[in-house]
């Protein structure tokens, strides 16, 4: 089903059997998830979900897509940002998510992405998706650093493998948290980028304090 063809009644019915799926995967888990499952969740006709979807692996492809264009669509600065300012609003955004208005939080959403990233090795199309996502953040990260070089606000570094160390950063921790119950993980992570990465873009009489994306003239 093509997305950007959705209008009115079809967008919400999207959503919400996009929704219905958060909450059955995060119940029964993918390996175990069936398509009664999702409907069980599913306020609307349970043939809605049949109608839109071939099944379960074709759902939960279109279920990936959705996560992403939740987080790659909604990170929010003002025109005139800074590089910096740009940097950590997207930083920020990866390690503790935007907001949401349903019951599913960041948190519980990324505990059924990385259950799905698990499972990316035996699905050729779910690992596209997620290479595709990993590459759009990374890039996202790369264009920043590259224009704040080009501004003179950071120093020249090679932003792709900057971009690149931060984004292996950033899904280290989540899954740190996620597997393995470390609560602080992102709060260990963000403190660790901002000393060592990001102020080491500032030119030196720029100082770095102890508190999260805080940096600032001495």
């Amino acid at each position: 089903m093509d997305s950007s063809a959705e209008s009115g009644s079809s967008a919400e019915t999207r959503e919400a059997i996009m929704e219905a799926t958060f909450r059955a995967l995060s119940e029964h888990g993918y390996n175990d998830l069936r398509m009664r499952d999702i409907g069980e969740e599913f306020e609307m006709s349970r043939t809605l979900i049949h109608y839109h979807y071939d099944g379960k692996h074709d759902l939960i492809s279109a279920f990936l897509e959705y996560v992403i264009e939740q987080y790659e669509g909604s990170v929010r600065v003002e025109e005139d940002a800074d590089p910096l300012t740009e940097l950590n609003a997207r930083i920020d955004q990866c390690l503790f998510g935007p907001e949401f208005d349903s019951d599913f939080g960041h948190w519980e959403r990324m505990k059924v992405y990385h259950e799905l990233f698990s499972q990316a090795q035996h699905n050729d199309r779910h690992r596209e998706v997620f290479n595709d996502h990993y590459a759009a953040i990374r890039d996202s990260i790369t264009q920043v650093i590259e224009r704040g070089i080009d501004e003179g606000a950071f120093r020249p570094v090679d932003a792709e493998e900057t971009a690149q160390f931060v984004t292996d950063v950033i899904h280290a921790a989540r899954a740190r948290r996620i597997s393995l119950g470390h609560e602080d993980a992102p709060e260990q992570a963000r403190r660790s980028v901002h000393q060592f990465v990001l102020a080491s873009l500032l030119e030196p009489e720029f100082v770095v304090s102890s508190r999260r994306g805080d940096v600032g003239p001495e």
